[in-house]
């Protein structure tokens, strides 16, 4: 059909293998390193932390990667999404372009998080494993991980950054519901969280603060590991279902894109749908535009620098070589809380290393005037992070009816914004403020970065 506005996909064809993206690319990532030896890590360093399947699929270097039958049946409750061509938002903006969004807020969690926290949950249950730490920011990945613990029967605890906490209490009821333990980070439970309290006892926490909490519960306790919602290989790799999803929609559609956009945090939604399109381009297929958008107040790939560092404020996690604002750079308070993170994932960083994307960085206040457009045209309230891709995309469109050129958009549309409503009241009342970093605080903590002589 001419107009048609969903297309979707059988239950049938939900993807059978994860794409790996490391097989195809033209150099291969560099080494995690052990935080004491600054040596390259071995499997048996990241065993009190993982399940062993979940090390193996980190350092992986084939190209398809088996998703596991019970993993699958729970798919098929959301899976395949959606995949919409925003015909009313074109009209609005009068734009030639063709915009498509693939929504991943069809999960019952409301993002594409579930899409990983399905699978480390099913890992970690087939080790033994009783229970599960995490660290989230907006609270997708709380959500999803508790939604997954509770489908394997595991218990689930959760550090919630101070700042997103306080916003959004029914995230945390939400975790709650599905039950999970959700504790305000930094907290007095942890070594780590004392610390930071002893400095700043008012402090607003970051996702490295979490991640540290998160980390020392799981390394103390041989029947719980960790669980991390972005920035890893296997997350992403976990991720990449919403691309080759898209793939065959856009077939459907008779279509192909010629950008493609995701918001960027730890990188998970932007590489699952982007890394099976740039897979067919390094094996020789069309060439595509990929952009990463991220807020201007936490700008991780426009102003951070590649390099080695922790994952964590604490540094208790594995060196990696990514793009990094520093590990104990803390981002101002804003509302897209899963963006609030000092690191990239590396493979991200790599892939904007080769050059085969690009990076934006955006204002709150401009990210939220094209989510309201979004909404009052589309009718989904996206959530605060998924708003820095629809901007771009109206951007992108906008250019095109500037250009007099049609384009086909393709961005992902990560969850929806059901639970941030305080954030869209404080944009209708005026309170929304551009929070911009402190450069003094970026430049030292760019300072501390760990010396790496090693990869």
């Amino acid at each position: 059909m001419a107009d048609t506005v969903k297309y979707l996909l059988d239950e049938t064809r939900i993807p059978k293998s994860w794409y790996n993206i490391v097989a195809d690319l033209p150099s291969q990532p560099a080494p995690a390193l052990h935080p004491a030896t600054r040596q390259p890590l071995g499997p048996a360093d990241l065993e009190p932390l993982f399940p062993m399947e979940l090390i193996l699929q980190e350092v992986a270097t084939e190209r398809e990667i088996e998703i596991p039958e019970p993993v699958r049946e729970i798919y098929r409750a959301w899976r395949p999404s959606p995949l919409v061509r925003a015909r009313r938002l074109e009209a609005a903006l009068g734009t030639p372009a063709k915009l498509y969004y693939k929504y991943e807020g069809v999960s019952a969690a409301g993002s594409h998080k579930l899409n990983t926290a399905i699978a480390q949950a099913f890992y970690n249950k087939q080790a033994g494993v009783k229970r599960l730490t995490t660290e989230t920011g907006a609270g997708q990945w709380g959500s999803s991980l508790a939604y997954a613990g509770g489908m394997f029967g595991l218990e689930v605890k959760v550090f919630m950054v101070r700042a997103s906490y306080n916003q959004k209490p029914y995230r945390r009821a939400m975790m709650e519901t599905w039950g999970a333990t959700c504790i305000p980070s930094p907290s007095p439970l942890t070594e780590a969280g004392r610390a930071i309290l002893a400095h700043d006892p008012d402090c607003r926490g970051s996702l490295g603060m979490a991640i540290s909490e998160a980390v020392e519960l799981a390394v103390q306790d041989k029947d719980t590991k960790y669980a991390l919602g972005s920035v890893l290989n296997h997350v992403l790799l976990h991720q990449t279902v919403i691309g080759q999803e898209a793939l065959l929609q856009l077939e459907m559609a008779g279509d192909y894109p010629d950008i493609l956009i995701g918001c960027t945090g730890g990188g998970s939604n932007f590489a699952g749908l982007v890394f099976p399109f740039l897979g067919e381009q390094l094996r020789g297929g069309r060439k595509v535009r990929a952009i990463g958008c991220e807020p201007a107040a936490c700008p991780t790939l426009t102003r951070g620098r590649f390099a080695y560092d922790f994952g964590d404020t604490g540094h208790l996690t594995p060196l990696v070589k990514m793009h990094t604002l520093g590990s104990t750079f803390v981002p101002p308070g804003f509302h897209a809380g899963g963006l609030r993170y000092h690191g990239m994932a590396p493979l991200v960083s790599l892939v904007q290393e080769l050059g085969l994307m690009e990076s934006r960085a955006f204002t709150q206040t401009g990210c939220f005037d094209a989510g309201v457009q979004f909404a009052r045209t589309e009718g989904i309230v996206p959530a605060p992070e998924a708003t820095h891709a629809i901007r771009c995309a109206i951007d992108e469109a906008l250019r095109c009816r500037e250009e007099g050129v049609s384009r086909t958009i393709l961005f992902n549309l990560s969850g929806h914004g059901h639970f941030d409503m305080q954030a869209y009241m404080d944009y209708f009342a005026g309170k929304l403020e551009d929070r911009d970093y402190d450069d003094a605080a970026l430049q030292s903590a760019l300072a501390e970065l760990p010396e790496v002589t090693a990869a």
